[in-house]
């Protein structure tokens, strides 16, 4: 090594001197930008090196993130899953609240409103038939319910009590195929009996082909059958059509659309007048009559007669009216045989000026005027 040196100690002497002077122009040396070349070749170089290690930073610490931290981001989205799903279930208990809080509110409005007594109660369980419509109230004998009572809610009727028990009570929905009431429409009268068929529509049998009804129509309680006062609805019409022998009418039961969860058990029952059907407005918006064109006035500067309203006869006999009074007739005070008005002339037109009696009258043919006859002296 020392002989290598040796040999070639002077070539690397020079090189040191070249690079050192290289290194002291780089120093005096300035770029376009006002900028030190040594400065230059640096960040030149220093670069590439610093993009490696930041690159070798960057990648190293995502790996860290992603795969060494990783579980404190499932257990966050655990914990954040289970606290939506507990969010979800108090809305949804806080909506079946509201709801039941409305529910009651209008059993309690209905109540206060309807003449007849009635009793609240909550359906705790349904029939266990495969065609049967009959669910169970938490209502009983000791309550006052016996069978043949009215089930309704402020909708509609719900059916009718077929058992009365020690705790609960048998209730037969209006869906139920034996299961009969009498029905009246709200705006022909028609009667008819509201039969159950098992599904959600009912139909309203004993109603003639020549019986108007129109879909839509409402069909209240008649009170004929001795369970439903009159007065309550049933339901309104989805079909009606003509059938053999009888017309085909299907309803829907207007109790059983919001579900059943409160009814109303009636003890004491009292009719009520169906009300009126609301028939939609009947005002019709009429315009004023047009201004008619009146004539104008013969003479310049003579008033135009104002335009009175009402018919073409109000309207003349107005103008008749204007004209008398301008000419100082009163019409039905004059005696018979006297001089009418001029209704020639139009209102506040003077009368043409009369000649005086004393003066001779010309003679229709056009001969000379006839001498005046001499006053007589008493």
């Amino acid at each position: 090594m020392d002989s290598l040196l040796n040999r070639y100690r002077n070539i690397t002497l020079l090189l040191l001197v070249i690079f050192a002077q290289l290194i002291l122009l780089a120093y005096q040396v300035k770029s376009n930008q006002d900028v030190r070349l040594i400065r230059v070749w640096a960040v030149t170089g220093v670069t590439p090196l610093a993009w490696l290690i930041e690159s070798l930073r960057s990648g190293a610490a995502r790996l860290l993130e992603d795969y060494v931290l990783l579980h404190d981001s499932v257990q966050e989205n655990r914990r954040l899953r289970a606290e939506l799903g507990r969010i979800k279930m108090e809305n949804q208990q806080l909506k079946s609240e509201l709801e039941t809080t409305d529910r009651v509110k209008a059993l309690s409005l209905f109540q206060a409103r309807t003449p007849s007594r009635t009793i609240a109660a909550r359906i705790i369980g349904t029939g266990t038939g495969a065609n049967s419509r009959v669910v169970f109230v938490d209502r009983g004998s000791p309550s006052g319910v016996i069978r043949g009572m009215a089930v309704v809610t402020p909708d509609g009727i719900v059916g009718k009590v077929i058992a009365a028990y020690p705790i609960t009570s048998q209730v037969l929905l209006v869906t139920d195929p034996t299961f009969a009431a009498g029905v009246i429409s709200q705006k022909h009268r028609v009667h008819g009996v509201l039969k159950g068929q098992g599904h959600s529509t009912c139909l309203v049998d004993y109603v003639q082909n020549e019986e108007p009804v129109d879909p839509g129509e409402w069909f209240y309680t008649s009170g004929d059958d001795g369970v439903f006062p009159k007065g309550l609805p049933a339901g309104t019409v989805t079909v009606s059509r003509p059938g053999n022998p009888l017309k085909q009418i299907y309803l829907l039961p207007a109790g059983l659309q919001r579900g059943l969860e409160e009814v109303l058990i009636i003890l004491e029952g009292v009719h009520q007048p169906i009300p009126e059907p609301q028939l939609a407005g009947s005002e019709v918006q009429l315009l004023p009559p047009p201004p008619t064109d009146q004539p104008q006035a013969a003479g310049a500067g003579a008033p135009a007669e104002p335009a009175s309203p009402g018919t073409e006869a109000d309207r003349l006999r107005e103008r008749y009216k204007q004209i008398g009074e301008a000419q100082n007739h009163k019409f039905g005070e004059g005696l018979p045989g006297s001089k009418p008005p001029d209704f020639n002339l139009t209102p506040g037109q003077p009368p043409a000026a009369q000649p005086p009696a004393s003066q001779p009258r010309p003679p229709a043919s056009g001969g000379p005027p006839k001498p005046a006859a001499p006053p007589t002296n008493p």
